[in-house]
């Protein structure tokens, strides 16, 4: 089993709340919008795996350094992740030749700054967009996800509120 936490869309902010989560899990997925490459560094501190993709707003240094799209399996679930993707009836033509060909059992993307989870029953995933843990954006709740890997199933999933966008913590 593997314990999950899925943040998107930082925006060159990671407040001390979210840091406070990512003590607890055994690896990092960033959905893109990493913002300042500084970051990188932040995160690879915590000394776990970390998946990241690239965002619309990520300069040169993050692009050269991580892909546009990654998929991978973690305990046995098959995961395609992007940053601008869509959702179940609403994919990008890219994303949903990607998705066809691929066939994860969980497709993450970030990018709209709004958390959603939902089941594509047409094509058989999962949905998760965890939302934006950064400060910039229209969302007005931080939020990212936490779940769990466990013998090809995502379990345990959490959405957590990590409060008002104008408030720093």
């Amino acid at each position: 089993m593997k314990k999950i936490a899925l943040i998107s869309d930082t925006h060159s902010f990671l407040g001390d709340d979210v840091i406070e989560h990512l003590q607890h899990v055994d690896e990092i997925w960033h959905g893109g919008d990493l913002g300042d490459p500084e970051l990188i560094n932040l995160l690879e501190a915590f000394g776990k795996p970390l998946r990241l993709v690239y965002g619309n707003i990520d300069g040169t240094e993050v692009r050269n350094q991580f892909p546009l799209n990654d998929e991978w399996v973690c305990e046995g679930v098959k995961v395609f992740m992007t940053h601008i993707g869509g959702y179940p009836g609403r994919y990008t033509k890219r994303v949903y030749a990607l998705l066809k060909r691929s066939q994860p059992d969980l497709y993450i993307c970030g990018h709209s700054h709004i958390c959603k989870v939902i089941k594509d029953k047409q094509i058989n995933l999962i949905h998760m967009n965890p939302g934006a843990c950064g400060i910039e954006g229209f969302h007005q709740i931080r939020t990212m996800l936490l779940f769990d890997c466990n013998n090809g199933k995502v379990k345990n999933l959490r959405v957590v509120e990590l409060g008002p966008k104008n408030v720093r913590q």
